[in-house]
């Protein structure tokens, strides 16, 4: 993506802006060019998987010296799950809490794939903001997390949710047409826990269409069972691709 796209996005009504790290050069150049007028109207959000506190800190820093800004609007510790280590888990939260109260960080967040993990983090009140796996395949969260994060007031950042593009490319047991992109954004959307739902065109003629998400009708009750139906036969036993081991 060249580094326009970001302003046709903030036009168009996007103003949260989330990237994993500093290598998208274009992406960044565009986005910092949009904060040094927009500042305010605009949310940046970033995170990092690495369990060590210094190295948060020196990609804090980063970040902010890359972008040219005082404070990052939203700080993901990325990725938890039953393989780490709760205990420095806890400690790198605290960290995080420590820059929201000294003002480096407006929101603390937290992804995750997991349920049980992000149904602790609501409980505790360890975030602010919760990303997590939600799409018309992985629809469990819809009886645990996404309700407790709704009623807790935790805004849900659905990812994943064309499923890495499994979802656009139908089914031979399907013999309606296969979703749009579009269609797969309605859907986490239809959820009133989600908020946001994290969208990565490649092309200038992708964003435009995963932009008309933003004109559109909320999903009736029919075109939500009907995808539903179709999320059913691409996530299959479950025993396809390795997303489907988080429980």
């Amino acid at each position: 993506m060249d580094a326009v796209t970001v302003l046709l996005a903030f036009e168009a009504g996007i103003n949260y802006f989330f990237f994993y790290n500093l290598e998208s050069e274009n992406f960044l150049g565009g986005l910092k060019s949009l904060l040094v007028t927009k500042r305010e109207q605009v949310l940046v959000a970033t995170g990092s998987e690495n369990r060590d506190i210094q190295s948060l800190r020196l990609y804090l820093d980063s970040v902010r010296h890359c972008l040219n800004i005082d404070r990052v609007d939203v700080f993901f510790i990325e990725y938890v799950s039953p393989v780490d280590d709760m205990a420095q888990i806890q400690v790198l939260l605290d960290e995080l809490r420590s820059w929201k109260d000294s003002g480096l960080v407006r929101y603390m967040g937290v992804t995750t794939h997991n349920r049980a993990i992000a149904l602790e983090m609501i409980e505790r009140h360890q975030c602010d903001v919760l990303m997590h796996r939600y799409n018309m395949a992985h629809r469990k969260a819809e009886n645990d997390v996404l309700p407790s994060a709704f009623e807790a007031g935790v805004p849900v950042v659905a990812f994943t949710c064309t499923r890495w593009e499994t979802l656009l490319k139908g089914h031979p047991h399907w013999e309606d047409k296969p979703p749009l992109a579009a269609d797969c954004y309605r859907y986490a959307l239809s959820n009133s826990a989600v908020h946001l739902a994290l969208t990565a065109p490649k092309t200038r003629q992708q964003l435009q269409e995963n932009l008309s998400v933003l004109h559109s009708p909320q999903l009736s009750k029919q075109e939500v069972a009907h995808w539903q139906e179709y999320g059913n036969l691409i996530y299959g036993h479950g025993q396809d691709a390795f997303d489907t081991q988080w429980v």
